[in-house]
């Protein structure tokens, strides 16, 4: 189990000490290894708590940047497949330098883009700050596992998209969702985006999104479904 945290849209140094703060409330979910990245534009800033397991030396510490530093991740769970993913990707003239899912799943979405997401087996939650369109058209690239082992709550208005693993590495006005509270009342958990404070929601499990940093807009999508059993 790890923790990840972000930040979206004009970062101000209010912005970047709740970074800091978001992180140290989140170390029980990563005692291993902390870290966090700040775009050259202050449009983005991104925390990682880390519990190593896969490859546990410091060179799959996250956030994790791309050789070109136009791509950076933080990610939360385990690729169970990476092994094989890795060598798809070095038949195809891909390089690595760690023995880690973590750059296998950066270098996967490197490759294939949001499709990624078809070759990926194991339980995830993680966001991809993808910058190699240029200045202006940047995007940040989120998705959570089919199951939605992984958590992944978000905080989304025009211009400003903050995601955590947990509550409390959210901002929140504190006011309470009586739509999702008469849900937990009744089917005892809330269902589907819903989220018991009104102005935070979950990305689904099976879900996709992307933060369009030109336009200020958060979109999410289904990538996978169960299928219909004949």
């Amino acid at each position: 189990m790890c923790a990840i945290i972000g930040i979206c849209g004009k970062i101000n140094d209010q912005d970047l000490a709740w970074l800091v703060t978001a992180c140290n409330k989140l170390r029980h979910r990563g005692p291993d290894a902390k870290g966090k990245w700040i775009g050259p534009k202050h449009n983005i800033a991104l925390g990682h708590r880390r519990l190593s397991i896969i490859d546990t030396s410091n060179f799959s510490d996250q956030p994790f940047v791309s050789d070109d530093g136009k791509l950076i991740l933080v990610f939360n769970g385990e690729i169970y497949n990476y092994i094989e993913i890795r060598e798809k990707l070095k038949d195809l003239g891909v390089k690595f330098k760690t023995n880690g899912d973590t750059e296998v799943l950066l270098a996967a979405y490197k490759y294939w883009g949001e499709d990624c997401l078809k070759y990926l087996n194991g339980m995830w939650a993680f966001a991809i700050y993808d910058e190699r369109r240029g200045s202006g058209n940047e995007k940040l690239f989120v998705a959570r596992d089919r199951s939605g082992e992984k958590p992944f709550y978000y905080r989304a208005k025009l211009g400003f998209f903050e995601f955590a693993s947990e509550l409390k590495g959210l901002r929140s006005r504190g006011e309470i969702d009586l739509n999702a509270l008469n849900h937990y009342l009744a089917l005892g958990y809330v269902p589907r985006d819903l989220c018991i404070f009104n102005d935070i929601k979950k990305l689904p499990p099976a879900h996709a999104g992307i933060f369009d940093f030109k336009k200020g807009e958060f979109k999410k999508w289904r990538y996978w479904q169960l299928p219909i059993s004949n």
